[in-house]
Parts: C-alpha cells; structure tokens; sequence
C-alpha cells in the first residue's frame, strides 16, 4: 500500500492521505531498464546533422602536387589528403539518426519504476489542483516551499491546466520544472528529486497505464 500525502492549493487544512494504485507506483524497479529508456531519450534529442567533408569531397587535388622522385620530400598523390591542411578528414561524422526503439512494453515498465522509485523514497506530493490568478514567480515558490517541495522539483499537472498562467508561474525557478501529464518522461522524472502531482494530472497518467 503506497500512502501519499495530500495538500489542497488553497492551504486550507492539512495534508489528507492518498492512496496510490500499486500497479504503477510500486512496481518492480530494473535499474537496466531505466538506464535503457534515459540512453534512449537523450539519444532521441540529438539533432545528428554534423558533417564533415572526405578527401573525395573537397575542392581541388586534381593532380599531383609535385614528382614521385628527386624533390627530396615525401612523395604526395593528392592535396585532398587528410594530411594536408584543407583536405578531407578521415572518419569524420555523417548525418545519421541516434534514435533507439523499444518497445511500448519496456517504455511503460520504466515509466512505471521511475514512478515508484520517487512514491517510495516518499518525494512524491500529491496537490489538489494548480490554478495561479495571474502569472507570478513568488505565489510558485510559496506553493512549492508550503507542500516541502522547494528544490529540485518536476510539477506535473493535468491538461486542462498547463496554461500560461501556469507555465510562466514556474518558468523562473531554475531548480522546478512543469509539463502536462502527457509530456511526463523516465529522464525528467530520475533528473528532479521531488515529483508534484495534481488529482487531474494522476487521473491522466493512470488512464495513460490503462488505456495506452
């Protein structure tokens, strides 16, 4: 049984207990697996444009530079050898795709076990709802510090309330960072020590288990 505690964002009161479904947040941890879904999501960010040009790629060479014989200097084919300032380079990198596969299984597994590590080291909060009035960096901060969750913290909330007045709430404290419950990732989650959840956002991330 993972029992959670839960704050409402007006303040009022204490904190209520919320349990948790066990098949998500107190699932199996497989360290390799998590490794495997951050190596494949860090993968996944490179753009893999870099390029460079080979010896048959870069002007000029077009004949030898000087005789085979007689000039006593090492004997030279082509001024597009690697050797030669302004001549291609040798094993240089291509454009290439970095991106790994795996399967749905896999990705949901250690989705699941990012969950549970975070439910069972007890950084996981639970909070009503998030619903700022205006935009405002200190009403953030003051939520965050009431629910001890001040630093290095992933806000996860629903859909329907990721707006702007959300996002710009927290886009100014460097150690917190906010997605929707659609965009809740394994590397985002490991990266930040506390995980603060909305009631809407679980509901989401449980029909995402259920249903996906």
């Amino acid at each position: 049984m993972i029992e959670v505690p839960l704050y409402a964002f007006t303040g009022e009161g204490d904190a209520a207990k919320f349990l948790l479904n066990e098949q998500i947040f107190a699932a199996p941890v497989n360290k390799d697996l998590l490794y495997r879904i951050v190596r494949t999501q860090l993968a996944g960010r490179r753009q893999g444009t870099a390029s460079t040009k080979r010896r048959g790629e870069v002007a000029g060479g077009g004949r030898k530079p000087w005789r085979q014989k007689g000039t006593g200097r090492a004997r030279q084919g082509s001024r597009r050898s690697p050797l030669w300032v302004g001549g291609g380079v040798s094993f240089g990198p291509k454009p290439r795709d970095y991106t790994i596969d795996l399967n749905k299984k896999m990705r949901r597994g250690a989705l699941a076990a990012a969950l549970s590590t975070r439910a069972t080291e007890e950084k996981l909060i639970l909070i009503d709802k998030v619903a700022f009035d205006v935009p405002k960096t200190k009403a953030a901060l003051s939520l965050l510090e009431r629910v001890n969750q001040a630093d290095s913290t992933l806000v996860v909330v629903g859909t329907g309330e990721y707006n702007k007045t959300t996002q710009k709430s927290f886009a100014n404290i460097p150690s917190v960072k906010c997605l929707p419950s659609h965009g809740l990732n394994v590397y985002d989650i490991l990266r930040y020590q506390g995980l603060l959840l909305t009631l809407s956002a679980l509901e989401e991330i449980e029909e995402r288990f259920l249903n996906g």
